[in-house]
């Protein structure tokens, strides 16, 4: 999860994960490593953190992992 300590975004997303179980949670905090922001537009196509993958695949921001949550498939998808 490519981040910033100020996020709230950011806590949100890794509380929700952390709620599922999820006990490790790489975190790019693009605040501290300003080069890894390039590295998360280029990855995603996306300015705004958070930008979340779940192993290979690219979740998005806060609002689409909620969204997963919602429609149920954040389990299956965690359990991949």
């Amino acid at each position: 999860m490519y981040c910033t300590g100020s996020c709230p975004y950011c806590h949100a997303a890794e509380r929700l994960l952390e709620k599922k179980g999820v006990r490790e949670i790489e975190k790019i905090r693009v605040d501290l490593e300003p080069a890894r922001r390039t590295e998360m537009l280029q990855r995603s196509g996306r300015r705004t953190v958070p930008q979340i993958w779940i192993g290979a695949r690219h979740v998005g921001g806060c609002d689409e992992l909620y969204e997963l949550e919602s429609d149920g498939a954040l389990d299956e998808l965690l359990a991949a």
